[in-house]
């Protein structure tokens, strides 16, 4: 942790372009999806679906552009904010818009069989386990803020980028994999994707944790700005993952056993009067 301030950095055309693309083309092709879906006749999606899913977009423009972008660029404590709606606030609503139900829904039978096909294969399960998505996660956060990385993206606005993108793919893929409606190829019971969500709690809160008492962290930014970031990802981190679990737990349906149902005397008796007439019957030898 270095107390010196962030390199200052424009916010030219190319610095709003291409996130206000991505902000109007998601929420453009996801109704487009969803219209087409309506008119196939197939099963209308809940609008809490739509809503869900639009709200994730809304997240990302404010995380996006100005004024945040801006303030992430010139102080840490903005970068922790766009950071926590890149990476979990708006995976989680997006995720929650089951965008893979829509485009299967959209698409023709053929077409679909196909997709749902890929999604069951043995090549993705190793890559959508959520064990994968919170060393992606975890990994990336660790990475980016305990080596230089960090310092270098405030430098470079196509590593910047790549750095927003990996944040926000691997976001969704942890939302996706650990509580998501869509169907994933990869996907454990419900108690052991607690566990692996307790993990990610566990390794936010010590990222945090360190990066307040200024261990391992390699970042240029003044003392008071990296202890700010830091309680904002230890309890904004916690709220995002809380909503997470509270849409697993949602999901839980544990398996009840049912009761067996007692013989009533008189079907007993029937049964036995049964067998006792098929004996009778038997030729005798």
């Amino acid at each position: 942790m270095h107390d010196h301030p962030l390199p200052e950095r424009g916010d030219g055309l190319w610095d709003v372009l291409p996130p206000l693309a991505l902000v109007a083309l998601l929420p453009a092709v996801y109704l487009l999806l969803v219209r087409r879906a309506a008119r196939s006749g197939r099963r209308p999606l809940p609008r809490r679906r739509t809503a869900s899913f639009l709200t994730g977009c809304v997240l990302l423009a404010v995380a996006l552009l100005p004024p945040l972008a801006a303030f992430a660029h010139r102080d840490f404590r903005g970068h922790m904010l766009q950071h926590l709606l890149i990476g979990m606030y708006a995976p989680v609503a997006l995720v929650m818009g089951a965008p893979i139900t829509v485009l299967l829904r959209a698409l023709p039978v053929k077409h679909a069989r196909r997709l749902t096909g890929v999604l069951r294969s043995r090549a993705l399960r190793p890559p959508t386990h959520p064990v994968t998505a919170l060393t992606l996660t975890g990994g990336g956060m660790a990475v980016l803020y305990f080596t230089p990385l960090y310092d270098a993206t405030a430098a470079d606005p196509v590593l910047h980028r790549l750095v927003h993108a990996h944040f926000l793919l691997s976001g969704c893929l942890f939302a996706w994999v650990i509580a998501g409606p869509d169907p994933a190829p990869s996907r454990p019971g419900v108690p052991a994707r607690l566990v692996v969500l307790g993990a990610a709690i566990a390794a936010h809160a010590v990222i945090a944790q360190l990066m307040y008492g200024g261990y391992l962290v390699d970042v240029r930014a003044p003392i008071a700005q990296v202890r700010g970031a830091a309680e904002i990802m230890y309890y904004g981190g916690d709220i995002a993952e809380l909503l997470l679990a509270a849409a697993l737990v949602a999901t839980w349906r544990p398996a009840s056993r049912r009761p067996t149902r007692p013989r009533s005397p008189r079907g007993t008796r029937s049964l036995a009067g049964g067998r006792a007439a098929a004996a009778a019957r038997r030729p005798t030898r």
